[in-house]
């Protein structure tokens, strides 16, 4: 059976991985800081068609393009959709493998008929692809090679035995090489595929070396390629079976104690940690519960875990008695080992499993946490988000603090000028100020267009008033005018 190849090539995976959680109407890119500089990664459509280009500097970018909207790269999230998108590919061939950072290759070898034939193969590829919010060109050809130069040089498929003529009108490039020598050989007037098979190979190898000659047989089908396939994934899941059924709360606490010990081990040996662990409880009458553990963090500490399950096994209906239960691990993430700290946890460990056992009663995604970040202004020095899936990578600023309540800036009635009023209205009560000290002058970020900051530079304050408040006010003096923008606890 001849040997039949398709090689998958997504034009634009790093930014439609973000569009499709995240949609932008207009030009969009992926941004990659190189040094100090930020440089265009990845692009849409509508930014190329304005005269973007990747690897174009950001500032360059914005400056022809104002509405330019970005993201920054991911390239680990990147490779880690691209990983998934090849186990999805094994619904055509369980011969399905990565091809570089934007690309997949499927060894197709008597799998094509199950779809109907090649024609109708690539068919299908292309429109659930499509569906999912992906660009792709696809290539089918005898060799690893011949597919690749199709799918980024000329879509479509080659027929069996018809790769030397599919390929020979396809440029240089389309053989896997550097630009370097493809460069060169375009000042030799080699321009096509097909003038370089019309060269000995003797000729070739001694201008350039083996690397060409192994590409150019690779793509011809003349010397070979394989088409490694993905490893399947290591499975974390354990049972225990009872020759008696069994009901009550301790009884399944110590079975889930000697599974987790076996669960935990198996992580440990593999350097990882599970985010979530389900139970699954089978009952005598063939029904079946399920109790998902979802953690703050990875963790493979088999006591600890077995705490945090305590309140979900209370709950758990046994009716006539529980003849099986199963662990498995999920959400598993690498986990090396850790220095422990005083009291033999790891630091933050406390704070995940408080998160962890708050989370079981509303919800992990509903416990949040502030995450500061680099800006001066105060409404945009912070962002909340998911207290499990994050940490706080850099540092508080403390030399000026802020209220921890913050609102939309509040007018204040008064005639004082540039310190603070003695006596004020605001939310139809009066004030009397016994305290205050200031200012922080904070300017608009001129680069970024703020209507809340149109007003100009604000004068901050910190007042505390005879009624017992403490506020967070501001004065702007390009637009005079009192606000309350906070208070203090």
């Amino acid at each position: 059976m001849k040997r039949r190849v398709v090689s998958i090539w997504f034009q634009r995976l790093p930014s439609e991985r973000v569009l499709r959680a995240r949609p932008v109407d207009g030009p969009f890119a992926v941004t990659l800081s190189e040094g100090n500089h930020d440089r265009l990664y990845d692009l849409n459509r509508e930014a190329e068609g304005q005269g973007l280009e990747r690897g174009m500097g950001l500032a360059d970018a914005r400056a022809y393009v104002p509405d330019l909207v970005t993201r920054p790269a991911d390239i680990d999230a990147d490779r880690r959709f691209l990983t998934m998108l090849a186990r999805w590919a094994t619904r055509y061939t369980p011969h399905a493998g990565l091809d570089g950072e934007d690309g997949l290759v499927l060894d197709i070898t008597g799998a094509s008929h199950l779809f109907g034939g090649e024609a109708a193969m690539l068919e299908d590829m292309k429109e659930r692809l499509a569906h999912a919010r992906l660009s792709v060109t696809i290539g089918i050809a005898d060799t690893r090679g011949a597919a690749w130069a199709l799918s980024h040089f000329a879509p479509g498929i080659a027929p069996e035995g018809k790769t030397s003529a599919a390929l020979g009108p396809l440029s240089v490039s389309a053989l896997r090489i550097d630009d370097k020598t493809a460069t060169a050989l375009k000042r030799l007037g080699l321009n096509t595929i097909a003038d370089m098979t019309a060269l000995p190979r003797a000729t070739l190898a001694r201008r350039f070396d083996m690397a060409l000659i192994e590409r150019l047989e690779q793509a011809l089908g003349t010397r070979g390629e394989a088409v490694s396939p993905l490893s399947e994934p290591p499975h974390y899941g354990v049972r225990m079976s009872f020759p008696e059924p069994i009901g009550l709360v301790d009884d399944v606490m110590a079975a889930l104690s000697r599974l987790l010990e076996t669960l935990c081990l198996r992580l440990k040996s593999r350097e990882a940690g599970a985010r979530a662990i389900m139970l699954s409880v089978e009952r005598v009458d063939q029904t079946r519960q399920n109790v998902t553990l979802r953690l703050a963090r990875p963790m493979r500490d088999a006591p600890r875990i077995l705490r945090l399950f305590e309140r979900p096994v209370g709950e758990i209906d046994a009716g006539f008695g529980i003849e099986r239960i199963r662990l498995e691990a999920r959400g598993v993430e690498n986990l090396p080992a850790e220095q422990i700290g005083e009291g033999g946890l790891i630091e933050g460990e406390a704070l995940d499993d408080l998160v962890t056992r708050l989370g079981a009663r509303i919800g992990l995604d509903n416990i949040v946490r502030f995450q500061p970040v680099a800006s001066h202004i105060p409404e945009r020095g912070f962002t909340e988000n998911p207290a499990a899936y994050g940490r706080v990578d850099a540092e508080w600023r403390m030399d000026h603090p802020r209220p921890l309540r913050m609102f939309a800036p509040e007018p204040v009635t008064s005639d004082a000028a540039r310190r603070p009023p003695s006596r004020f209205s605001w939310r139809r009560m009066r004030f009397e100020t016994a305290a205050s000290s200031g200012p922080e002058r904070i300017a608009p970020e001129w680069w970024r267009p703020d209507e809340a900051w149109r007003s100009g530079l604000r004068d901050y304050w910190r007042v505390e008033t005879r009624q017992g408040l403490r506020l967070w006010m501001f004065h702007t003096p390009q637009a005079p005018g009192w606000f309350v923008h906070g208070l203090f606890a």
